[in-house]
């Protein structure tokens, strides 16, 4: 699902600039992140600190996309560890289909809840595959006071079958949702 994040990425710039700090969750290879980073943005990356290879591979995707200045942290999902809490409050934080297990779906937006105390406008960029759709973030979002705005597939051309010459999404539902506060005065 990562390709997803391409058009929606090369279509920020043009709309909003990219001086953003932007933290991607759950990096996996960190395509999205490495793009943002490419286009301008003040990058940080994190996966699991539990997972220590997956953080290698955060730092092989930016040794070899010459981006030595991006940030890789080791957080894990609903644990308040020192590295989260040293880190500097996010403008959007970047979310690639990492809304794949329901027992982490509360983790997940309690890191996320964290990193909007820091900055209250802070926004969750996220894309995913619908795996079952019994499986809803709505009651969390509820519980941690955030709100969600689905944004259409077609808004940034993502509504086809093959995204950036790859057989991504195929035939899968992708959705892509941005999660902020639900209270407009913060």
């Amino acid at each position: 699902m990562e390709c997803m994040f391409g058009p929606v990425l090369w279509y920020w710039p043009s709309t909003c600039g990219f001086t953003e700090d932007l933290c991607q969750i759950g990096a996996g290879v960190s395509l999205p992140g490495i793009l943002a980073a490419k286009c301008g943005a003040e990058v940080i990356l994190s996966d699991s600190s539990e997972l220590p290879h997956c953080l290698e591979v955060c730092r092989q995707s930016c040794l070899m996309n010459d981006l030595p200045q991006v940030h890789i942290v080791g957080l894990t999902w609903g644990h308040v560890s020192r590295d989260l809490l040293a880190l500097p409050p996010q403008d959007i934080i970047l979310a690639s289909d990492v809304f794949f297990e329901p027992e982490d779906f509360e983790d997940i937006l309690t890191t996320v809840y964290f990193l909007m105390q820091k900055n209250p406008k802070v926004q969750l960029w996220s894309t995913y595959q619908v795996r079952s759709a019994d499986w809803s973030v709505e009651a969390l979002l509820y519980k941690w006071d955030m709100k969600c705005v689905h944004i259409p597939l077609e808004s940034f051309d993502a509504n086809k079958e093959d995204i950036a010459e790859s057989a991504l999404p195929g035939r899968h539902t992708v959705e892509m949702l941005v999660i902020s506060f639900a209270k407009d005065s913060l």
